[in-house]
């Protein structure tokens, strides 16, 4: 599980991605959600402004899985 440190109190789910590497726009993103490709502490997620805080577990069909971490 690849750990992504976020700088403040919570990133968006949209942001999330493009900081992940898995899409390089937020059409990108928007379309990845509408796919069902995307779940947030295992429950699928389609809202791009889905707010994500240290602990929660993102899992992208074809890139990966990841964890929110916060910076040290």
């Amino acid at each position: 599980m690849n750990k992504i440190v976020i700088h403040s109190e919570y990133i968006k789910l949209d942001q999330f991605l493009k900081l992940a590497n898995c899409v390089s726009t937020g059409g990108m993103a928007k379309a990845l959600l509408a796919e069902n490709m995307v779940t947030v502490n295992g429950d699928p997620e389609d809202r791009r402004g889905r707010k994500l805080y240290p602990g929660d577990q993102v899992k992208v069909t074809d890139c990966g899985e990841f964890v929110v971490a916060q910076e040290a």
